[in-house]
Formats: structure tokens, sequence, C-alpha cells
């Protein structure tokens, strides 16, 4: 691996988005690398507001009839606001679990580093003071579960530090022995989320929330450790390791967290003490064994000679804002590393998926809840994981997939009279599948949308057509894919010109105005909706080919997927959003909804469909680069599906901008934080994974049947390698190129078939592959 992918400061963090994020998946911590005050803010994935509901909503099946008759008669703004009733209650919030503080007799200091190495996933901060050199590491262990933070002196003796515990939610912190600290709390009952103005935002109600327990223990080597008033001291000593441990109550999310819920403390202790008997090197280097046997599958090196020559110990901040000019190609490397880095950080096998922020929060009503936001954030989570090999990452996603059906289900029979399972804008902890909205005071343009589990279904196929699991296909993917359409089946209706569409229908966010000067947010059949419906379609389609099924359901589905109402051509040669041609050339909304099948879809491609992608192209044209952090990066993911490199590029600049870190209100001038976060603002972690999602795709795709190599390739990377990226078909590729131009590849096969590669310059091959089978293709 390079030896550049290390994120370097010579200042403290003074802002949350200035702190440098480690995680197992399950515990992270945010470390900012204070000197006299290091502040470690914590979380533990499944330390939520609430308890299980059902959110259901009878009188949204009774009041669905009219608002289907309005939208067919083009009564927009009638449907729109009987479309209220159809809501269900908000999700549940994500929260903090408290801060770990360090206390050290130190001010002033000379030679001051901080700096997180995403390759060995250790944050540590350095300084000497008075000829003495001291040193913090910081890491969460995935094999022993717990957070681990090393303190080190040049000189025996030297370290003096006081150890405490803090809660922003009512908690008691007890002594544990001489050398450890218990903090014991409750989560509310309920927390609003940011955008609702209530006197009651945060409701705590005793024994009905999450039970939560952390617990230090600071071992010392040399010197004196004692406990009193809360606090661990330790004096004198030559090294320290101070070991976190944390867990909640939560038991599944069918499970009350009181009644039902595990005891938290027992969880704790077990994971302290089995990390406790090991010495500091053997944590440190099975963590990072662990690590690197995710984070060395893929490399990146991209050379750039027309680039100045960067250093690459300088702080980060200084080279985002000369990324303009120096046109760092390590720092792209830095920045695609870092989304893996994430991924592996925040989602591991057993955990929760990531959420709208990770697993890394500081807020008790954190920007939209920081749940899972399904029109667009939690799946764009995900892209980057089966292309950089990463498939282990997906895992939590995946289970996740096997529980929001069970919510969903009551929602489509009780809601909408439909059968399947169905999933809206937003889920939680608790797999919360209802539209949201409070039961009315929400708006349609974000409430109204059902397409959120048809969406999510796409991962359960691209797990499949990455890695050709059958088993996986057979008895964890079909059957939750064909739920999802036995609901868009009862769900569409005839639109009386022999077409099915939806109704009510959405372009998430988003909003229309018909040449009557009707501005509205419901119509029927958007874009999108169509869009997701032909890709659950197919998958299934294809899924069924694959598992030899061929029945009556099947046969439905076919049917209606030739129903669908096709996507349109409009007025200004663009990709139309919605059912008519009312799209705005001056609109520059965030979300880009239309384009879902460019990507992350595969209907619309340059070979299959040359019109529409053309469409397509002059849509994203009229909405511009400059948006959200998370936007742009999907705008990159579609200009490498155009194959116009240089433009893909440009979104990189575009997004690498840095945002001040103060900023964390709700803004449309994207970009990136301090800590490379992603910046909407606020802090939204799906930017960091559309980035590096969309580099991959950039370099290497296979949507379309054939495998091609280097397709979006730009001029600023004229020559450069990557190792371990992966194409659909169980195929692992490694690509040299030099003047722009393929020098060589190897394409390793998991299974038999026939492989189609594609080159820029060379001629269609046709690979007859076998399983385990390498095969090199030069130019």
């Amino acid at each position: 691996m390079p030896h550049n992918l290390t994120l370097n400061y010579n200042t403290p963090a003074t802002a949350w988005t200035e702190a440098l994020p480690v995680g197992n998946g399950r515990l992270g911590g945010m470390v900012f690398g204070g000197v006299a005050e290091e502040r470690i803010a914590l979380n533990e994935d499944t330390l939520w507001a609430g308890a299980p509901r059902a959110g259901t909503n009878p009188d949204a099946a009774v009041a669905l009839p009219e608002v289907q008759r309005l939208l067919l008669a083009g009564d927009y703004l009638a449907a729109e606001q009987l479309c209220k009733r159809l809501q269900g209650p908000f999700t549940h919030s994500y929260l903090p679990l408290g801060d770990l503080l360090l206390r050290f007799p130190h001010v002033q200091v000379e030679e001051y580093q901080r700096s997180l190495d995403i390759d060995s996933a250790v944050a540590a901060t350095s300084y000497r003071v008075g000829g003495v050199n001291f040193g913090r590491e910081v890491f969460a262990s995935y094999p022993d579960q717990v957070i681990v933070v090393r303190l080190t002196s040049s000189v025996p003796g030297r370290i003096q530090c006081a150890a405490t515990l803090s809660s922003q939610m009512p908690c008691d912190v007890t002594q544990v022995g001489a050398d450890g600290l218990q903090l014991r709390g409750e989560a509310p009952i309920h927390a609003d989320p940011h955008y609702v103005h209530s006197d009651d935002a945060i409701h705590y109600q005793s024994g009905e929330g999450i039970r939560f327990c952390a617990e230090i223990r600071v071992i010392a080597e040399g010197g004196r450790t004692w406990t009193e008033h809360g606090v661990v001291h330790v004096k004198d000593a030559d090294a320290v390791t101070i070991l976190l441990a944390a867990a909640t109550s939560f038991n599944g999310f069918d499970k009350h967290p009181g009644n039902e819920g595990v005891d938290p403390v027992p969880l704790v202790a077990a994971h302290l003490a089995s990390a406790a008997v090991k010495a500091h090197p053997s944590l440190h280097e099975t963590h990072i064994v662990d690590h690197q046997s995710l984070f060395h599958r893929v490399t990146l090196d991209i050379s750039s000679p027309q680039s100045p020559i960067t250093n690459h110990q300088s702080p980060l901040p200084n080279r985002i804002t000369t990324f303009s000019e120096t046109n760092d190609p390590n720092l792209i490397t830095l920045l695609f590393q870092y989304g893996r880095y994430l991924l592996i950080a925040s989602s591991r096998p057993g955990t929760q998926p990531a959420n709208l922020q990770g697993i890394w929060n500081d807020l008790m009503r954190p920007p939209w809840s920081s749940n899972y936001t399904i029109n667009i954030n939690t799946e764009m989570n995900y892209w980057p994981a089966e292309v950089t090999n990463l498939a282990e990452c997906h895992t939590p996603l995946l289970d996740f997939l096997q529980e929001l059906p069970v919510r969903g289900r009551a929602i489509a029979e009780t809601n909408y009279g439909c059968g399947g399972w169905v999933a809206h804008h937003n889920s939680d902890l608790w797999r919360h599948a209802a539209p949201v909205g409070n039961f009315g005071d929400g708006d349609p343009r974000w409430a109204m949308w059902q397409w959120g589990g048809a969406w999510l279904c796409q991962h359960l196929w691209e797990h499949f057509a990455f890695g050709g699991d059958v088993d996986f296909l057979r008895q964890r993917a079909y059957p939750v894919m064909a739920e999802a359409a036995r609901f868009a089946l009862d769900f569409l209706i005839e639109d009386g010109q022999g077409h099915l569409v939806t109704a009510p229908s959405t372009s998430p966010e988003n909003a229309f105005t018909t040449p009557e000067g009707v501005t509205s947010t419901v119509s029927v059949a958007s874009t999108m909706d169509m869009a997701i419906l032909w890709d659950l379609f197919t998958n299934l389609l294809q899924a069924a080919q694959v598992l030899g099924i061929d029945d009556t359901f099947t046969a439905e589905v076919a049917d209606a997927r030739a129903r669908l109402y096709p996507p349109k051509i409009g007025q200004h040669g663009q990709l139309q959003e919605w059912y008519l041609d009312w799209d705005d050339p001056d609109d520059h909304h965030r979300h880009v909804s239309h384009l879902f099948g460019l990507h992350p879809g595969r209907q619309i491609t340059a070979e299959a469909t040359p019109d529409l992608f053309a469409a397509a192209r002059r849509s994203l044209e009229l909405r511009g680069d400059a948006s959200t952090g998370w936007s742009m990066a999907w705008k990159l993911n579609f200009w490498a599906r155009f194959r116009d490199g240089d433009h893909a590029y440009q979104m990189l600049h575009t997004m690498l901008k840095l945002v001040p870190s103060d900023t964390r209100h709700v803004s449309e001038a994207g970009g990136v934080y301090a800590n490379l976060f992603d910046a909407h603002p606020p802090f939204q972690i799906d930017g960091n994974f559309g980035a590096t999602a969309g580099i991959a795709e950039m370099l290497l795709q296979s949507h379309a049947g054939f495998i091609h190599l280097l397709p979006a390739l730009p001029s600023a990377w004229p020559s450069g390698r990557v190792t371990g990226l992966r194409a659909r078909g169980n195929v692992t590729v490694d690509m040299e190129w030099r003047d722009g131009k393929l020098v060589r590849a190897v394409l390793r096969a998991g299974k038999e078939g026939s492989l189609r590669v594609r080159v820029a310059g060379m001629e269609e091959m046709v690979l007859a592959a076998v399983a385990g089978g390498e095969y090199v293709i030069e130019r």
C-alpha cells in the first residue's frame, strides 16, 4: 500500500468536524487531539431513541382511492393536501453515547502533530514538552470490541493524566475497582427531528428507553493509579493503556429495550475482561491485521507529472484549499481510500448499517435524526461495498433487509391494502417503514414516496451480481425482492392509456409547475418511480432465471414491466423528471432522481438506449455541478457513466472545497470539512461513500453486460495503477495505464462463465473463463 494515506494536522481539533474518526462498525470515536484535554466523542451503533412501534395508519387506506382519483383528474393540489392523511410517525433519532475526557498537565507544547493513518486505522497525537516527547494512539478494535487509547512518553515516569466519562443524557458514573469507571444511563423514549419546533423535543420515560453502559479500565505501567470523585488518576507512569467498552440493552428491532432488553453491563464487562488480559502490542497487532485484511484488497496509485510535487505531510486543510492549483493526485487517492476506511469503520458483520452519519454523531437532535434516509442516502453509503472489494461490509445492510419487510408488510396491508412489503423515505433502528410526517404535519414532497424498499432491493441483487452466491440469492435475496415486487404490482394502477403508473408519486423532495401555473409535488408516474420499478422487476426476473423459477408470479412481473409508463424526452431535449413535460430548465435541485435509470440503475445505457442516454446527459447539464456534498457525489457517478472522465474529474474538484468547520447548518454549498467528512452541509457520510464509488466507476464499469476497463479516465490521470476492484460476474480486476491508455489488465475469475471485455481502442474480447482462471490483457 502507498505510505501517504494519512490525514495530517499541526493543531488540535476545535470542532467536531475537525476531529478524526475511528470505529469498529459498532463503537465509534471522534478524536480531537487536544493538549490539556483530549476529548474522544463516543458512539454505539444501537443507541437510539425510542422503542418498537408499528407506525400503521388505517386512515391512509381510506384516503388513497380519492388521492388517486384526484391525480388522474389532474387536481394535483387537492391530491397533495389529501396525501397528508397517508402519513405516519417520524423516525427515531440516533444518539451520542458520551465523551471520554483525558486531562494532562500540558499547556505550552512544541512540534505538535495530529494524524489519522487510514492504512492502519490509528489516530495519533504527538508533541514535545520540556525535552520529553509525548504520544497518544487511538484505535477501535473489531476483534476485541474495545476502543484502545495508548499514552507513551520518551522518558520513563513522566505520564500524568486524569480520565472521566460523561454523557449528554442523564447517567450515573461509578467507580469500578481502583482503575476503572462505569457510566450507565437510559436513552429518551422520543427525540423530535431537528426541524420540528417543540417544547418537549426530547422526552424521557423511565424503563421505556434503551439502557446503555460504557466502562473504562486504565492500565498504567509504573507510577500510581487511583480513583476518586468519578476520576481515574495516573501519576508518574511510563505508559498507559485505556480500554473502553460499551453496549446497550437493544435486543432486536422487535423487542422492547426495557422489559425485553439485554443487560448491557455483563456485555461490557466481558469485552473488557477479554481485552485486559492482552498486552497492548497484541491488541494493536490484532487490530491492524484485521483492518488491513479488508483495506489492502484495493490499491490505487495515480501519477500526474503535470502536477506540482505535494508534501503529503502538510496539513490536510492546506492540501484541500490548494487542490485547484496542485491537482494533487494523492489527494484523490486519499479521498478514494478514505471512503473505504469509513465503510470498514462503520459497517461490519453483526453491526447495524451505516446511517446518515455512519456511526459518528455528537448531537441529541442530529440533522435529519441521523437515521436511514432511504430515498438516496443509505443506498449511496453502500455503493462502494462491492466494487471496492468490501462485500463483508455490505452485510449489515443486507441483514437490515431481512428485518425491514416485517414492518413493511404491516404498512402495505394497513395503509394501502396491498400485499408484499413497502418502505418509504426514512427508517431507523426499529426498522421504521411508514411514511413520515407525524400523521399530517409533513410536507408530501418528502413524506410521500413509497419506493425506499424497492430501491434497497437493488443491493440484494448487486451482492449476488458481484459475488455469484446462488444460495444467498435463493434464501435471502429473492424472497425479499419478490415481496417488494408484490407490493408494486398491487399498488400500480392503469392510467387509461395502456400504462401502469404509480399514484401518488413524487420525485423526492422536488416540485413541478404546470403550464397553468400550478406548483405541486405530487403527481403520477415520476420517472424515478418507474425506473426503480423497472430495475426491481428486471433484477427479479433475472434472479428467477438463475434459480429456475418460471411461474404465474414471474409472468405477472414480466407483463407489468412491459406496461410501465416509459421514460420520456422533453421539450428541452432532457429526460423528463415528471409524468408530463413540466421540467424547469433552471431547476438546480440537489436530487437528480430521474436519472436513476442511468445510475445506480442500468435501464439507460449508451448501447441499449442511445436517445435516452443523450437526454439524461442533457438533464444533468441543466442541473449543473455545484450542490450539496452528496449530490455532487451522485453527479460524479453520473458523469462516469457518461464516460466523460474530464467532467467526472471536474466534479471531484467541485467536491474538494473546504467548508468551515463551524458550518453545520443546512446549506446547499457542499464540499468537505477539515477531517475530509462530506459536507452537505451539515455532515452526511454518504458523499464520502459516493465519491469512492464514483472514482471506482471512472476506472471500471460492468453494469451494461460487459466489463469496461478505464471507461472514464480523465486526462489529469495520464498514468496509474489500480488493483483489486471487483466487476459483476465475480471478477477481480487489476489495471495499469500509461499516457491515458491501458497497458496491462489482469482479470481473475471467481466462477465459470463468458466474460465480455471492452477497452477503448481495442476490439471487444470474449473470454471463456473458468473459476480461478487469470486472464491478462496487454496492449
